[in-house]
């Protein structure tokens, strides 16, 4: 009778050290296999890789049932698993899930190209035995997980707006989950991107940054709504990042202009994407990522998942917060000064450049360049996000796009650039435009040169 839960030994099934799979023809040879991947489902099923049609795939079509041995990879204790194939899944959540591990692995042993994901195979698992053997002593909890999620929740509901929401949360991951190097992108649901909002501990905050969705871990996450993790190194950041490289020492400079660099460490040895969520649809996703291999378990995975289900509700409170507004206080007005400051902005991506320096463009593009519009016809300084979602000189793509983060995206470009042009809250759901050198608008039909 199986006595041990399979949610107890999970970490085995993480494959640092192989799992193996016994299986028997219908005429009753034996084999017996290395397996690459072994996902864990649920309390009572888990999911083998099929990457080819070998003996094992071949016996399990004939006769159901195997045996499959795995091992913590710290305490090397080993479990005996009796499981029968239900079925084989060649798309959805599990599917790409096991899929894009499955890339991380192949990239970290040269594999990249030669390991392909064909199905994942379900199976039941019967009973679980504990092997008898001397084993390591477990390996003390890092911290507790609970009270870490519970302080960051508090800590998320005390800000009292979507920019404080996002700086604190990252923060509170650092100082709560020890995560020193985290973001959150934004949907972009009619481009297909996701855009880096807030970031932490890393070199550049990256903010504005773009990944498309479908793209590496994150762009995968996004894609079909599940979180994905993998414990050993990927290059699919670093691959990113020389690819920008080797256009730059090519002369591909002017290609790339409005590129933001996607911020990450230079060697990610573990990587954790978890969607967030609220009201049924995707809002973005938050990543984090170390440099120590098997830094996030399925505890942090299933931590993060609580905790960016807690972050989606906050997210969607915050921007219907914003629509009402305050009066706001009367303010000193900001008088410009000083040479004029050319603001250029190229219609076909909608990409905003100062004094030849490349800000933003997309949606937040013309946010500004309506505001800065508004500015020098009318003299206008204050705005409210109610007006702006409303404009159609912005072309929000409808009234579910995340128009707060945007605001929070151009704020930060803005005083990450030092410029001459600042958004400054004014109170709930309102901003003040504050210029501080004359500007000289200048629209151009074609693309950045």
């Amino acid at each position: 009778m199986n006595t041990i839960r399979l949610d107890l030994i999970r970490e085995s099934l993480e494959g640092t050290i192989p799992g193996i799979v016994a299986t028997c023809s219908a005429d009753g040879m034996p084999n017996v296999a290395y397996l690459s991947q072994t996902e864990y489902v649920d309390q009572r099923h888990i999911a083998l890789s099929y990457q080819f049609f070998n003996t094992t795939r071949r016996n399990v079509l004939e006769n159901p049932h195997a045996r499959l041995i795995v091992t913590h990879p710290q305490s090397a204790e080993r479990h005996r698993l009796l499981i029968r194939y239900l079925r084989t899944e060649t798309a959805g959540p599990l599917f790409e899930r096991m899929r894009a591990k499955l890339a991380g692995i192949a990239s970290h042993t040269g594999m990249s190209g030669v390991f392909r994901l064909l199905g994942s195979d379900v199976y039941a698992v019967l009973d679980i035995e504990r092997v008898p053997a001397a084993a390591l002593p477990a390996a003390p909890p890092r911290r507790s997980l609970l009270a870490a999620l519970r302080a960051t929740t508090d800590t998320m509901a005390a800000a009292a707006d979507l920019e404080t929401l996002l700086t604190d949360t990252l923060a509170a991951l650092k100082r709560h989950f020890g995560m020193g190097h985290a973001m959150v992108l934004m949907l972009d649901a009619a481009h297909e991107k996701l855009y880096t909002v807030a970031s932490l501990g890393y070199e550049r905050s990256g903010v504005g940054s773009e990944i498309r969705v479908g793209d590496g871990v994150i762009g995968m996450a996004a894609r079909h709504a599940t979180p994905i993790r993998i414990g050993h190194m990927t290059l699919d950041a670093a691959y990113g990042r020389a690819i920008r490289a080797e256009a730059l020492d090519g002369g591909l400079a002017g290609a790339l202009e409005t590129e933001i660099p996607l911020p990450g460490l230079p060697e990610s040895r573990s990587q954790l994407a978890v969607p967030v969520r609220a009201a049924g649809r995707l809002l973005g996703i938050l990543y984090a990522e170390s440099a120590q291999d098997l830094r996030f378990g399925y505890d942090e995975e299933d931590a993060l998942a609580a905790l960016a289900a807690q972050l989606g509700a906050a997210v969607l409170h915050h921007q219907h917060a914003a629509d009402t507004h305050d009066d706001a206080a009367p303010t000193e007005p900001v008088m410009p000064a000083g040479t004029p400051v050319e603001v250029r902005r190229y219609a076909e991506n909608d990409s905003v450049f100062l004094d030849g320096e490349y800000l933003i463009k997309g949606v937040a593009g013309t946010i500004l360049w309506a505001m800065l519009h508004d500015y020098t016809d009318r003299g206008r300084v204050r705005f409210s996000n109610r007006e702006l979602r409303l404009d159609p000189r912005i072309r929000l793509p409808d009234l579910s796009d995340n128009l707060e983060a945007r605001l929070i995206l151009l704020r930060r470009r803005l005083d990450e650039h030092d410029a001459c042009v600042r958004l400054v809250s004014a109170g709930r759901g309102l901003l003040r435009l504050e210029v501080r050198r004359p500007l000289r608008l200048v629209e151009v039909a074609g693309p950045p040169r």
